[in-house]
């Protein structure tokens, strides 16, 4: 029923040879299983648990029972360890009903599924395709081989050429979202498909040799590695923590290619490691969620996932010699996610289960962190579980699911004490300054934008005993809009739990500044202070400029959200300077005004004074009697 697909395609199956094997097997499978069959043989044989739980998924799934999310591909795999035929039966069944559906579509005029959503699933859809024409090749006639990697390299073809892509004689162009961008979630997915049709076909497809080449000194060579070393210095995705997860299927390209070929691409650029880092950081204290940046549609609160999980283990296989791999198996160990929680997943624990990096302690760890490529400073007062932990966001604003939140500030201990609000919103997606902490603008009665394209930055950085000051410049955010001339914001947190902040804000007069906080509890308002009642209590108290507070349910500005909270301070548009205190219980005894800065009595009989500079960064830091004077400059953090 498919001979019949190479007359709706093109091109047609010649046999050519790669001008670069790279190294690959002559034989199938070529891909993964050969440098690793002998471990994950002894795994299974063993009834390691990773392994027998994964063997029992695939059982039930082989047996005809419909997990979301699970591949064919996993079938296969246990087909390449056991010999067992059924594997590789039920695999190909399900490839094929994937393949006579496309066939189908196509013979109507149509487009197939991979299609759908600019190819974002084609790295799932033909990537298993490839897996099992690889893994379980012995067991495909030609004529089905034909119509499997025609399809498979057809799809390919159409990702990279969106002008020219056509499914049969019909030309089918499409928008080329992404194919051009190495930071964006979509783009592993179409490395995924053309890595694993390039490496399983490329001698037996015309065409896929040259794919195989392309791949690797255009896709890896000339755009990933170089705009990973430039734009991402530090690690992780400027798609946030949710849509940037999918870096983990990149890592797992990494892995696959070196098992495949021997080279490893991971150490191509420093940030494959240094999103190890990055990670470990965004994770809370209580191991349990993530910083929640950007869009979060999967789940609007961050909590921890097995995505994050298959992130963090990803790496861990690719630098087990590392001693952060040590320590990021401590974090997995420790975390609400010690195992993968669904069935789709089970098999990145049976491949990437690593006993022989033994955890070691998370307190050896450095307690601050920045990411300078995405913007984004953590901090924590220690790696227990009760630790404060703080967040200050400042830095490129270009992806299309990042959010206006240059600036904006968040606390956690035990809980959220300020956030993101899309953590209690219905879609994940609210991107504006009123779901934020920071300084929003209005002018001529409406919020200025911050604009997508451009790069604010962390200008300062210092960090010693008991205290970590930083300093950013968010000015341009704003894009150049005439509404805001500076916009700067400047923290000292003061270990354990209290962070002062000082803002420098200057306006177009006529509109208003509004100073924000957004939190999960309404705010309890007496004078000059607000107190927020969570898992701890949050202490908020302005020091300058004298005006009201006003709490705002986050319910009354969209329907998006389901709860939360925002702490307001508003003043008229001009030459402003803020200095608020926050800090958490006990704390701060009492904190009192001093120019441009606040003077604070802290428990047993200690002081902090600071006094900013109030046009220019930098700060005056008395504590524990140390004098500081604190300006422009970013160290480097030590890890």
């Amino acid at each position: 029923m498919f001979s019949k697909l190479s007359l709706l395609m093109i091109p047609a199956l010649v046999a050519c040879a790669a001008d670069e094997d790279f190294g690959l097997s002559e034989d199938h499978p070529r891909i993964f299983v050969a440098a690793n069959r002998d471990r994950l043989a002894a795994d299974l044989a063993s009834g390691r648990p990773a392994a027998t739980r994964f063997r029992a998924a695939v059982d039930r799934w082989t047996a005809g029972t419909d997990y979301y999310g699970f591949n064919a591909w996993n079938a296969a795999l246990v087909g390449q360890l056991t010999g067992e035929e059924k594997y590789c039966e039920a695999a190909i069944k399900a490839i094929d009903a994937q393949v006579k559906d496309a066939v189908n579509a196509i013979k109507v005029g149509g487009e197939p599924e991979v299609a759908d959503d600019s190819y974002l699933q084609i790295g799932e859809m033909v990537g298993d395709l490839a897996l099992v024409y690889d893994w379980c090749g012995h067991e495909l006639d030609g004529d089905r081989r034909k119509v499997w990697a025609t399809y498979a390299y057809q799809a390919v073809w159409n990702v990279w050429h969106p002008s020219e892509a056509t499914w049969g004689p019909k030309l089918e162009p499409w928008s080329g979202w992404g194919t051009d961008n190495p930071a964006n979630n979509y783009y592993y997915s179409f490395l995924r498909a053309t890595m694993l049709v390039a490496v399983a076909m490329h001698d037996e497809v015309d065409g896929a040799g040259e794919l195989l080449n392309e791949l690797r000194h255009v896709r890896f060579g000339s755009e990933v590695f170089p705009t990973f070393n430039s734009d991402l210095v530090g690690g992780g995705s400027r798609e946030g923590t949710g849509y940037g997860v999918s870096l983990r299927r990149l890592f797992e390209l990494y892995d696959l290619w070196k098992a495949s070929t021997g080279e490893e691409l991971a150490a191509q650029t420093p940030h494959t490691r240094a999103s190890l880092l990055a990670m470990m950081h965004q994770i809370v204290p209580t191991l349990d969620r993530v910083a929640p940046t950007g869009d979060h549609s999967r789940d609007s609160t961050g909590a921890l996932f097995d995505y994050h999980r298959n992130y963090l283990q990803t790496l861990v296989r690719l630098f087990p010699d590392d001693a952060l791999a040590h320590r990021a198996q401590a974090l997995l160990a420790a975390s609400s996610v010690p195992e993968m929680e669904n069935q789709f997943m089970y098999v990145y624990d049976f491949l990437y289960e690593n006993p022989d990096v033994a955890p070691s302690a998370l307190g050896d760890l450095g307690t601050a962190y920045h990411a300078s490529g995405i913007g984004q400073l953590y901090a924590r007062s220690g790696w227990d579980t009760g630790a404060t932990w703080i967040n200050l966001i400042a830095g490129p604003f270009t992806e299309s699911h990042a959010h206006q939140d240059q600036g904006s500030l968040m606390l956690y201990k035990d809980g959220w004490l300020v956030y993101d609000a899309n953590v209690d919103s219905d879609s994940g997606l609210h991107q504006t300054l009123d779901a934020h902490s920071l300084v929003r603008i209005v002018d001529g009665g409406k919020t200025v934008e911050q604009r997508r394209g451009t790069t604010s930055k962390l200008v300062a950085l210092h960090r010693g005993a008991g205290w970590l000051h930083a300093a950013a410049d968010l000015t341009p955010a704003y894009g150049g809009d005439a509404a805001v001339q500076k916009m700067q914001r400047e923290i000292v947190f003061i270990e354990p739990d209290a962070v002062v902040v000082y803002d420098r804000v200057t306006t177009r007069t006529g509109g208003q500044q509004v100073w924000q906080l957004a939190t999960p509890v309404a705010p309890a308002i007496s004078g000059a202070r607000a107190t927020v009642a969570g898992t701890h209590t949050l202490n908020v108290q302005r020091v300058a400029p004298a005006t009201a507070w006003a709490a705002t349910d986050l319910r009354s500005v969209s329907s998006d959200f389901t709860g939360g909270y925002r702490l307001d301070a508003t003043v008229p548009g001009g030459d402003q300077r803020y200095v608020h205190v926050l800090w958490m219980d006990g704390a701060v005894g009492s904190v009192s005004a001093q120019t441009e800065g606040a003077a604070l009595q802290l428990p047993g009989g200690r002081t902090a004074s600071l006094r900013f500079n109030r046009d220019s960064i930098g700060c005056y830091l008395s504590i524990d009697g140390q004098e500081l004077t604190l300006g422009a400059g970013v160290d480097k953090l030590p890890e």
